[in-house]
């Protein structure tokens, strides 16, 4: 187990994304002491994960952006300390790079050289505090998002790091997978002296497991700093609204419920697989099956909430639909009110086709940015369907996604919460009838939330259909949305 924290100390710290102007972080000024336990808050974009980034040594070099003032861990600059700090991410799929659990826990410990003896004795020990109770040479493809978490964490106690850095490790789980990540740094908290720092907007989840609260605002300048308890009973107000998620003060957006228009899309007896290739009929050959006699219907003006636990198929489900993953059985029906005149069956569609039809957000927002800077992201679908309007239509965007600021930034630098809000932007540059929508909400602070969904239903009002595939609890209401829900865990 990790054994004596690491300070941290932040001296007037700041950090520029190179190409920008303006300073993701500046004149941070901050101590943690060895052992404490901090959640750090703040709104989308104020730096955050950048701090975390800091701390872990991970930012680059001077190709990469410009630093000034001190950021020390347990007394060196953070560059030089990396050996002594762990990083979590929330994405539980970009962080695993072997195929058996117990091969991934031993992965860092080799590069840090350690005798093969004392390696596996970490391997088992880092395990079983996070109660990953697998056999070591389970795959690791088949864990859960919660299990992948856990694995993450197990990884970093194996290194014996006297600072852990957790970045919104919940964000993209179930309600069971957020409970087994929480537990596991629960028992963390109990049994090491290791620093800990988290990263969260879903404060309920950790606020008695971290007794002290750090809240940032744009820029870096810290905005409350105390007890979590009396900081959120003193402060909930003011930091609820400049976008903080305080217990008790989630926002609140009326649904808008219009009447259903002409049917959209429909799937009869669907069958759908993952990393099947597109045959001559429209069907996926050579994947794997997760999900059959799948029956589901949208018409205009309707949004259907898609909800389940990690692995049950949500998002393979998504994909089909939107006509980027070929059907194994069954049909996906475009009607006539969506086809407009194009073959019934999405799959076959070409990417023109689709822009106007249906718009689609992937689950992670990087998968799909292809541009280099903000605006011209938002500028790829309205250019090809050679839109008069592009212009006009991304600086509305621009504005009321709140990145009118990084329109010249590139969308690899944003935070996450802005790289969901540009991904959802893209989706909705080109009108589509209908949306189908992977994780829209996750990484968003209060106000940013309450942007989102008045986006979506506005879009719904215009009668588009939305899809939305979720975990946000909040989400489905307010959109006035319908329930699927998947249940189990994908065959």
């Amino acid at each position: 187990m990790p054994q004596g924290g690491a300070s941290v100390v932040a001296r007037g710290w700041g950090w520029r994304h190179a190409g920008r102007r303006a300073w993701a972080l500046d004149g941070v000024d901050l101590r943690i002491d060895p052992g404490e336990r901090v959640l750090l808050l703040g709104t989308s974009g104020s730096g955050k994960s950048t701090l975390l980034a800091g701390l872990a040594g991970v930012l680059g070099d001077a190709d990469e952006g410009e630093e000034h003032g001190e950021l020390l861990v347990a007394g060196v600059p953070a560059r030089e300390a990396r050996g002594r700090v762990g990083l979590v991410l929330q994405d539980p799929e970009s962080q695993v790079v072997m195929s058996r659990v117990g091969d991934e826990v031993a992965f860092g410990c080799e590069n840090l050289g350690l005798p093969r003896d004392e390696i596996w004795r970490r391997v088992a020990e880092a395990l079983d505090a996070v109660g990953l109770r697998v056999p070591l040479e389970h795959p690791t493809e088949s864990l859960s998002g919660g299990q992948k978490q856990r694995l993450a964490l197990a990884c970093v106690l194996a290194m014996r790091p006297g600072l852990i850095l957790l970045d919104e490790p919940t964000a993209n789980l179930d309600p069971d997978g957020v409970a087994e990540v929480r537990d596991a740094v629960a028992r963390l908290a109990a049994t090491s002296d290791a620093t800990l720092v988290v990263v969260e907007h879903r404060v309920a989840v950790w606020r008695d497991l971290a007794p002290r609260v750090v809240a940032l605002e744009a820029g870096g300048a810290v905005i409350a700093d105390g007890p979590t308890d009396r900081v959120l009973a003193r402060e909930g107000a003011r930091l609820a609204e400049r976008g903080v998620w305080v217990p008790g003060r989630e926002p609140r957006v009326p649904a808008v419920v219009p009447a259903a228009g002409a049917p959209l899309l429909t799937t009869a007896e669907l069958t759908i697989a993952r990393g099947g290739r597109p045959g001559r009929d429209g069907r996926a050959r050579g994947g794997v099956v997760v999900r059959s006699g799948i029956d589901l219907d949208v018409a205009e003006g309707e949004a259907l909430a898609i909800g389940g636990a990690n692995g049950s198929g949500k998002s393979t489900l998504a994909l089909t639909l939107a006509g980027l993953l070929p059907p194994a059985d069954g049909e996906v029906r475009a009607e006539p009110a969506l086809a407009d005149g194009l073959a019934p069956s999405p799959i076959r569609w070409r990417s023109r086709e689709l822009l106007p039809r249906i718009g689609t957000v992937f689950q992670s927002p990087e998968h799909q940015f292809v541009a280099t800077t903000v605006r011209d992201e938002l500028l790829v679908g309205p250019r090809a369907l050679r839109d008069p309007r592009a212009d006009e239509t991304v600086d509305e965007l621009l504005d009321v996604l709140g990145l009118t600021a990084l329109g010249a930034a590139h969308p690899f630098t944003l935070s996450g919460g802005q790289q969901r809000r540009l991904s959802v932007g893209t989706a909705l540059a080109t009108s589509p009838r209908l949306l189908v929508l992977d994780e829209p909400t996750f990484g968003q602070d209060a106000r940013t939330w309450r942007g989102l969904v008045s986006l979506l239903n506005a879009a719904r009002a215009r009668g588009r259909a939305l899809v939305v595939v979720t975990h946000d609890p909040l989400l489905p209401d307010a959109l006035g949305a319908r329930r699927l829900i998947l249940e189990g865990t994908a065959a």
